[in-house]
C-alpha cells in the first residue's frame, strides 16, 4: 500500500487570483464529491485556521444547492480540520492531534518556557548581565522566537554545532559571535530540562504530529477522499504531509494563486528556494527573489517534491470571479528585477488592471473617510459585499468610527491588542500606580477609568475623581500615597471638611497594599496583588465581555507558569513585562457587525471573497512592514542552514496583495503621511504605477472619494474672527488689581478680562514639567525661610536645599537648575551680608499689603522690603531669569516694583512705614561678562534713569509715574467704558494662557491690514 501511495501521481492544483479562492474551491468541491447519499459529508478539508474555515463555510453558504440536486435540499458540509496557523496562535485540529498520539511528548508551555528562558539567561550571564527582569525577559522572547524559527523548519539544536556552521560563525563581527554564543548556551540548558520533563517545543510536537499523520496515511491511505485547500506554509514536514495528501486515493492539495501562466526562466529566477544546486550550497542563494509573492509558493512545492508542471488548473470558477486577463496582470505585476524589463515591450491591454483604481490621500484622518464613503456607496448595491484589508489597526478603527455615521457596525476581525482593551489598560494602569508609586497621570486614569466606581455611584466618583485631578496639577509629588493624602488634607483645610477625605480613605484602602509590595517579589503574588485590587475598583465587571474573558485568560496563564517557575520581578518592571507580554495577545470581537461589511488584517483576509476589496494603509513598514531579521542568529548562518530570510515576510505581504487583486473591483488606498511625518508609498504601489505607465495610473486613479472626504465635513466660508474686544457692564468692571496685574491690563486688555472678571485660570498638566513659576515659588520659599530664621551667613545653601527637598519636581531638573541656583544664592548671602555691614536691613519679606485708589482695591505681596542707612524704603524684587529691561519700566508694562513702593508709601504693609526709594531687581540668572563681580550668578539692577543709563524712570519721578499709569488705566477700563481688546499691544510680550480663547490665529494676522474685518463689540 505505501508503494502504490508512493508512486501516485500527485494531485496539485491551483485557483488563479481572478477566480475567489474560497467560491472558486466550492465551485469545484461539489460537483466532485457529491452523491446522492453523504459524499460531500464524508470529504475531509484540510485548512490553514478557524478564520479559513469559517470563510469556505460562507462560500458553501452563498453557494446555495445550485449546483446540487437542481437546487433542491439541503447541504451536507464537509469535514474541516484545522492544520492550525502558528501566526494566529492555533493549535492542530484532533484530526491530526488524536488523544491517540501518546508516542509524542507533549509540547512545553510557551509562557511557561519563556519565564524560564528568562531564569536560564540569568544564570548563564552571571554578575556579568546587570540587566532588570524587564530586559531580560525582552531578551528571553527572542529566544524563544529563534527556537521556534529553527524548529519549524526542522533545524535541530546540534546542527548548528556543525563544523561548517561554527566555521562562519567565527567569520561574524563581534556583536553577532556573542549572541550567538549565548543563544547556544542557553539553549543547551534548555533541551537539557525539557529531556527531564519529558516535554519538546511547540514546533517540535507539531512537525512530528505532521511526520505521523504522514506516515499514517502512507500505510493506510484514509477510506474518503482529503484535500488540502488554501495551506501555504513551506515548513519541511508541513510539506511532507501535504506530499502525502496530494498522492491519497481522492486525495488533493489546492494552492491559492500559484502562477502557472510564468515564463519559466522567470520561475528560475525566483531562486533556489530550499533547493541547493550543489551538495554543500546553501538551499537559499544570496539572489533569491525572497520578496516575490510567488517565492513562498515555490518553496513549499520544491519542499513536496513536486515540479510545477505537474500542477493542474482548478477546473470552476467562483460566482464572482474578476477578468481573466487580471491574473495575468498580476503576474507581470510582480516580475523580479530582471524580467520586470519586459514592462516596456507589454501591450496596453497586458499591462491595464481592470477595474482596480488607485487612491491617494494626504493624511490617514482622510484615507479613512475615503475609505468609509467607497464602503457605504458600495452597500447601496443589493447583496454586494465589501471588504477593507489593512495591516494598519489605526487606519481600521478610523475606518470603524467614520461608518457609525450611517449606523454602520462593522467589526474589525484582526481585534486589537490587550492592552488597547479597556481591560488590558486597567490591568497596566494598577502596574504602573504599583511600579512607579502613584504618580499623578496613571493615577487619575486609574481612578477616571470607564470601568471604574461602578454604576450608580460612578457620577459622585467622578466629581471627587475631578476635584484630585485639579489638586495634582503641576509638578509630580513624591512617591506613594502619604504625599497625596496630605494633599487632600490641605485642600480639605481651605474648602471646609467634605466627602473627599472619606473617598479618598476608600481609594487608599484599595491601593495600599500595592503601595506597600516589597521591591522585588514573586511574580505570581503581584499579579494576584493587581487582580483584587482591580476586582475592588472594578468588580465583576473586569472580567466581562471578550476583553475580561481575555484578560482573565492571560493572567491565569501568567500566574500558573509564573509560580510553577517561581519567577521573581521588581514591581517597577511590573507594567513593561505586562506591556510586551499583552501586546502578543488579540482580542478578535463576537461576531455580529454589518453581514456585508468586513474589515480584516492580513492574515484573516486570506481566503476571503468581497465584490470589492479596498486594500488600505499601502505605505512602506505598514504593507509590507519592516523587515525584522532574527536578534540572535546572523543572517549567513540561517541562510546555510535553510531557513528564510527577513525579507522572506515581505514576499508574503506581496502575495497577500495579489490575492486581494484577484477580486472583481479592488481599490488600492495610501496616504502621503502619518502621524509621525511623511511616509513613501508601498513599494507593491510604485510596482503598479511603473506598470501602468503615467496615463494608464491617471485613467485608474480615484478621486472622487478623496473629494467627498475633503468635502464631507466642511462647512460653510466663515469670514475671519473679529479681534475680540469685550464689554462688561460697569458693576463687571470692578474689580481687584493684583500688583502682577497692571501690566497684563494695559497691554492686552482681553487677558485681563478673562482672568479677573471671568475667573478662568490655566490649568498646569499633570505630572507638568517645573516651570518658571515653579522655580519662582522655590526661590521666594528658600529666601524667605532664610531671613525668617535671621539670615544667618553660610546657612543658605543649607535652606536651599532643605526647601527644594520637599517640594514636588521632577528629580531631572533637581540635579540640572540646583547647582545654578545654589551659585546664585550664594551671590545673595555675600550681598545682603555686604549690605548690612552699610546699614541696609531687611525689614520684611513675602509679606502682603494692599490699597485703594478710587475706590479699586490694588494688592499684592512684596519679595523683599529693605530699610536703607538714610531711613527710605528699597523694594526688592526677585527673578529667576532676565528681569524686565529699562524701556518696559519707562513705557508703562513692568510696574510691580512701583506698584509695591506705592502700597508701601500708603502704609498698606504691616509694620512697614516709610518713601521708597530704591526699586531694585535681584536676578539669580548669569551675570554680563563684563560684570563688577565677574563671571557667575546673580546681579541686581535698577530701572531707574540715572548715570550712564538710557532708559527707565528717573527715581523722584519713580512712584508719580507709576501712579499716573495705575489712575489712566483704572479709568479707562475699571471705571470707564474702554474695551478689553485682545493683544492691544502685540509688540509686548504677553502670557498665551487665553490665546485660544480668544482665537489669536483667526484674526492676528489681520492686524494693520486694510482688509481685515470690521470689528465688533
Amino acid at each position: 500500500m505505501s508503494d502504490r501511495v508512493t508512486a501516485r501521481l500527485p494531485k496539485v492544483y491551483s485557483i488563479p487570483a481572478h477566480r475567489g479562492f474560497a467560491d472558486a474551491l466550492v465551485a469545484g468541491l461539489i460537483p466532485r464529491y457529491a452523491d446522492p447519499d453523504l459524499g460531500l459529508a464524508r470529504l475531509t478539508l484540510l485548512l490553514p485556521n478557524q478564520r479559513a474555515a469559517r470563510n469556505l463555510t460562507e462560500a458553501f453558504v452563498r453557494s446555495g444547492t445550485d449546483g446540487f440536486r437542481g437546487g433542491a435540499g439541503g447541504l451536507l458540509l464537509p469535514r474541516m480540520v484545522i492544520v492550525g496557523d502558528l501566526d494566529l496562535d492555533e493549535a492542530l485540529g484532533p484530526l491530526l492531534d488524536p488523544i491517540g498520539a501518546a508516542d509524542i511528548p507533549p509540547a512545553a508551555d510557551p509562557t511557561r518556557r519563556w519565564l524560564r528562558l528568562a531564569q536560564i539567561l540569568a544564570q548563564v550571564e552571571g554578575a556579568e548581565g546587570a540587566q532588570g527582569g524587564a530586559v531580560r525577559l525582552r531578551r528571553a522572547a527572542e529566544i524563544a522566537q529563534s527556537i521556534d524559527r529553527l524548529a519549524v523548519e526542522g533545524i535541530a539544536p546540534e546542527d548548528l554545532l556543525k563544523e561548517d556552521v561554527l566555521a562562519i560563525i567565527g567569520e561574524q563581527a563581534e556583536h553577532w559571535r556573542q549572541s550567538t554564543r549565548a543563544f547556544l548556551t542557553v539553549q543547551a540548558h534548555w533541551r537539557a530540562e525539557l529531556d527531564a520533563r519529558g516535554e519538546v517545543d511547540p514546533p517540535v510536537r507539531r512537525n512530528r504530529l505532521f511526520d505521523r499523520a504522514a506516515q499514517v496515511w502512507r500505510d493506510n491511505p484514509p477510506p474518503h477522499a482529503v484535500v488540502a485547500a488554501g495551506i501555504t506554509s513551506a515548513s519541511p514536514s508541513l510539506a511532507r504531509f501535504l506530499r502525502v495528501v496530494a498522492g491519497l486515493p481522492g486525495g488533493a492539495v489546492v494552492l491559492p494563486d500559484l502562477d502557472l501562466s510564468m515564463d519559466d526562466e522567470v520561475w528560475e529566477e525566483l531562486g533556489h528556494a530550499g533547493v541547493a544546486p550543489e551538495l554543500g550550497d546553501a538551499p537559499f542563494g544570496r539572489a533569491d527573489a525572497l520578496t516575490h509573492p510567488q517565492y513562498h509558493l515555490k518553496l513549499l512545492l520544491n519542499r513536496m517534491g513536486v515540479a510545477r508542471g505537474e500542477l493542474d488548473l482548478w477546473h470552476r470558477a467562483g460566482p464572482s470571479a474578476a477578468p481573466s486577463e487580471r491574473s495575468k496582470a498580476i503576474s507581470n505585476l510582480f516580475l523580479p528585477a530582471k524580467a520586470s524589463a519586459r514592462w516596456v515591450d507589454l501591450a496596453e491591454r497586458q499591462r491595464r488592471l481592470a477595474a482596480v483604481r488607485l487612491m491617494e490621500s494626504e493624511h490617514p484622518g482622510e484615507e479613512a473617510q475615503a475609505i468609509a464613503i467607497l464602503m457605504r456607496e458600495a452597500l447601496e448595491t443589493p447583496e454586494k459585499r465589501v471588504a477593507l484589508v489593512t495591516p494598519d489597526r489605526g487606519l481600521a478603527s478610523r475606518v470603524v468610527a467614520h461608518l457609525q455615521r450611517w449606523g454602520i457596525k462593522a467589526d474589525d476581525t484582526a481585534g486589537r491588542a490587550l492592552p488597547q482593551t479597556a481591560a488590558g489598560r486597567l490591568l497596566l494602569l494598577l502596574a504602573e500606580v504599583a511600579g512607579e508609586g502613584a504618580p499623578p497621570v496613571p493615577l487619575i486614569a486609574l481612578l477616571g477609568h470607564p470601568m471604574v466606581g461602578g454604576t450608580e455611584g460612578r457620577a459622585l466618583w467622578l466629581d471627587h475623581v475631578r476635584m484630585l485631578d485639579l489638586a495634582l496639577r503641576g509638578p509630580r509629588p513624591d512617591a506613594g500615597l502619604a504625599p497625596l493624602r496630605a494633599i487632600i488634607e490641605r485642600m480639605e483645610a481651605k474648602r471646609g471638611p467634605g466627602p473627599l477625605t472619606a473617598w479618598w480613605d476608600e481609594v487608599e484602602g484599595i491601593l495600599g497594599p500595592l503601595m506597600s509590595l516589597p521591591e522585588e517579589a514573586p511574580l505570581a503574588d503581584l499579579l494576584d496583588a493587581l487582580i483584587v485590587a482591580g476586582e475592588a475598583l472594578c468588580g465583576e465587571e473586569l472580567w466581562a465581555e471578550a476583553p475580561g474573558r481575555c484578560l482573565s485568560t492571560f493572567v491565569d496563564g501568567l500566574r500558573l507558569a509564573a509560580s510553577a517557575e517561581g519567577t521573581v520581578l521588581q514591581v517597577r518592571d511590573l507594567a513593561s513585562v505586562l506591556r510586551h507580554a499583552m501586546d502578543k495577545v488579540a482580542v478578535r470581537p463576537p461576531w455580529g457587525g454589518h453581514p456585508r461589511v468586513a474589515i480584516y488584517g492580513l492574515l484573516e483576509a486570506r481566503m476571503t471573497r468581497s465584490d470589492l476589496v479596498i486594500c488600505g494603509g499601502l505605505t512602506e513598514g505598514s504593507w509590507p512592514g519592516s523587515p525584522s531579521p532574527d536578534p540572535l542568529l546572523p543572517p549567513a548562518v540561517l541562510r546555510h542552514l535553510g531557513v528564510p530570510g527577513a525579507e522572506f515576510r515581505i514576499g508574503l505581504a506581496a502575495h497577500d496583495l495579489a490575492g486581494c487583486l484577484g477580486a472583481p473591483q479592488v481599490v488600492l488606498s495610501w496616504a502621503h503621511r502619518d502621524e509621525g511625518g511623511p511616509v513613501i508609498p508601498s513599494r507593491f504601489v510604485l510596482r503598479v504605477q511603473a506598470m501602468l505607465g503615467e496615463k494608464l495610473a491617471k485613467d485608474h486613479a480615484e478621486t472622487l472619494a478623496v473629494t467627498y472626504a475633503r468635502d464631507i465635513d466642511v462647512g460653510k466660508l466663515a469670514a475671519p474672527h473679529p479681534r475680540p474686544q469685550p464689554m462688561p457692564s460697569a458693576e463687571q468692571r470692578k474689580v481687584d488689581i493684583p500688583v502682577t496685574a497692571l501690566d497684563r491690563l494695559r497691554a492686552d486688555p482681553y487677558q485681563f478680562y478673562a482672568q479677573a472678571i471671568l475667573r478662568l485660570k490655566a490649568l498646569d498638566p499633570l505630572d507638568a514639567e517645573p516651570s518658571a513659576a515653579w522655580r519662582g515659588t522655590a526661590v521666594h520659599a528658600i529666601l524667605d525661610a532664610w531671613h525668617k530664621d535671621g539670615a544667618p551667613r553660610g546657612r543658605l545653601v543649607e535652606t536651599a536645599n532643605n526647601v527644594l527637598d520637599g517640594m514636588s519636581a521632577h528629580p531631572l531638573e533637581r540635579s540640572l537648575w540646583r547647582p545654578r541656583l545654589l551659585a546664585a544664592l550664594e551671590w545673595i548671602d555675600e550681598e545682603v551680608a555686604e549690605l548690612a555691614a552699610q546699614g541696609r536691613r531687611v525689614l520684611a519679606t513675602e509679606i502682603r499689603g494692599e490699597m485703594r485708589i478710587d475706590g479699586i482695591r490694588i494688592h499684592g505681596r512684596a519679595d523683599r522690603i529693605d530699610r536703607m542707612p538714610d531711613g527710605k524704603l528699597a523694594v526688592v524684587d526677585y527673578k529667576t531669569g532676565g528681569p524686565p529691561s529699562g524701556k518696559m519700566v519707562e513705557a508703562g508694562f513692568a510696574l510691580q516694583l512701583g506698584l509695591i513702593g506705592m502700597i508701601a508709601a500708603d502704609g498698606g504693609f504691616k509694620d512697614v512705614d516709610g518713601v521708597p526709594n530704591v526699586f531694585e531687581y535681584w536676578s539669580l540668572s548669569r551675570r554680563k561678562p563684563n560684570h563688577a563681580k565677574g563671571p557667575g550668578f546673580g546681579w541686581r539692577d535698577e530701572p531707574v534713569l540715572e548715570g550712564r543709563k538710557k532708559s527707565g524712570i528717573p527715581r523722584e519721578e519713580f512712584l508719580h509715574r507709576t501712579e499716573e499709569y495705575l489712575t489712566d488705566a483704572i479709568g479707562q477700563w475699571l471705571l470707564g467704558q474702554a474695551p478689553f481688546t485682545a493683544r492691544l499691544r502685540p509688540d509686548i510680550p504677553s502670557y498665551n494662557d487665553y490665546d485660544q480663547l480668544m482665537r489669536l490665529d483667526e484674526w492676528i494676522g489681520w492686524i494693520g491690514s486694510d482688509e481685515a474685518p470690521e470689528e465688533e463689540a
